[in-house]
């Protein structure tokens, strides 16, 4: 068994790619029982956000779990797998768990260090546990992941500059228009992106109306943040006094129409209006960018941003900082390594003093018909002396090959083990160069830098 992690991000996808990978709770389940379904993954985790879709799972093959993993994220997007190759990456193994690890970290999110993502992989695993899609393979690693997510933010001083998207978002709307204190702000959506513009609002000191399409979620967040509730159905009267409106709902279709826009500007006096839409897929009608007077900062205007900047939007996160985390990372990869070499060498240690007490206990029963006049203290005794020559015999390479199972390729020793030994316990399935004519191409040897062509 092996971890493999397949999905697209912000990092090479464009936005318009993943909004069809748009996934409420609902999909994210038919997904996770999708893929546990197949031939080839028994464990999986489905990390969906406004940047990234990713399967984590654990699979029998790597050409057969990169082949049934790519299948269910095309069927999300509406896709065909040709279609989505380009955009697709694919870590195996320990690049699996790094990549896992950095994602945690904030280290691969549009705005490096950025906290949110470690709450939605939290929700994430939360979510797979749930619908029992992860086991002894995926709960210690989903757990590192967590903890490491927390000890970079806490050890480092990566948070320094790591911005949120609201807050990059927020600083754009503050470069064209001020400072947002005193200002009059409407955010769409009181989920927990509504509910962490919202904070940042009041935080600025803006004055906050928060609209949703459930008035008790509006109203409850509103409280929170010392601001007000709206009706959705005002939204028209609200985007005429608001001079920011921040959108993040889960609608599947648009929220904020051209024609409301319009409708609300023609009453303005020429006050200019910021529009941030952070909802994938997209609740702005992407005419309202054409509006006199209307400016928007959507997603893939950040993105647009992040890779003219060289990696990231808006997050000068110190080179010390980044190397910092990054070392981190590596450690807890390879302490996370030794763990799942040593428990894969355990059943073939077991194997071994298993079969070798097989044989001390047949070879005892035959020593016993042989001379049945043996008294039991020097029974006793010959059993006591034969068991620990055996023990002896077989402590050196015991525990040396739980030794080496840290090192890499430390399970190769463990083969030898097995075929000195004559142990009927099945080897690890390697990585295989994989063509899959139906779907992508990808070598194994090539995971290192994460991509696939």
């Amino acid at each position: 068994m092996s971890l493999l992690a397949v999905g697209v991000s912000h990092q090479n996808a464009p936005v318009a790619l993943l909004e069809q990978f748009a996934m409420g709770t609902d999909d994210t389940v038919k997904a996770l029982h999708e893929l546990v379904g197949t031939d080839h993954v028994s464990e999986a985790i489905v990390l969906a956000t406004c940047n990234r879709v990713e399967v984590f799972a654990e699979v029998e093959r790597f050409h057969g779990g990169v082949t049934e993993v790519s299948r269910v994220l095309a069927r999300q997007a509406g896709a065909t797998v040709e279609e989505l190759s380009p955009y697709v990456t694919v870590h195996y193994e320990e690049q699996a768990v790094t990549h896992l690890f950095t994602v945690a970290a904030g280290l691969d999110s549009m705005v490096v260090g950025e906290t949110q993502v470690l709450g939605q992989l939290r929700n994430a695993y939360a979510l797979a546990r749930e619908e029992g899609t992860v086991g002894r393979a995926l709960h210690p690693v989903a757990q590192r992941a967590l903890r490491v997510g927390k000890r970079v933010h806490s050890e480092t001083g990566i948070d320094r500059a790591g911005a949120s998207l609201v807050s990059v978002s927020l600083d754009r709307a503050e470069d064209r228009i001020g400072p947002l204190a005193g200002r009059p702000v409407l955010v769409v959506g009181a989920g927990s992106m509504g509910a962490l513009a919202a904070t940042t609002l009041a935080r600025r000191g803006a004055s906050v109306t928060v609209s949703s399409r459930t008035p008790e979620h509006a109203q409850r967040l509103a409280t929170a943040v010392e601001g007000r509730a709206a009706e959705l159905s005002a939204l028209p009267e609200e985007l005429a006094a608001a001079d920011v409106l921040v959108t993040c709902t889960g609608a599947r279709g648009l929220v904020v129409v051209t024609d409301v826009v319009a409708a609300a500007m023609a009453g303005r006096q020429h006050r200019p209006l910021v529009v941030i839409d952070l909802a994938l897929p997209r609740d702005v009608d992407p005419g309202v960018a054409a509006l006199p007077g209307v400016h928007v900062v959507d997603l893939a205007l950040l993105q647009g941003e992040r890779t003219a900047g060289g990696g990231h939007a808006a997050s000068p996160v110190a080179a010390d900082d980044v190397a910092a985390a990054h070392a981190l990372i590596e450690a807890e990869t390879a302490l996370l390594r030794a763990e799942r070499q040593a428990a894969a060498v355990a059943p073939t240690v077991s194997a071994l003093r298993s079969q070798a007490a097989e044989v001390v206990d047949a070879e005892l029963l035959r020593l016993s018909s042989r001379l049945p006049g043996l008294d039991a203290r020097a029974r006793h005794e010959v059993a006591r002396t034969v068991r620990r020559v055996v023990d002896k015999l077989l402590h050196e390479p015991t525990v040396r090959v739980k030794e080496l199972a840290s090192a890499p390729g430390g399970v190769d020793y463990a083969d030898a083990l097995r075929a000195l030994f004559g142990l009927g316990i099945d080897a690890e399935v390697g990585p295989e160069r994989t063509n899959l004519a139906e779907a992508v191409t990808v070598d194994p040897d090539e995971l290192g830098s994460g991509g696939m062509s």
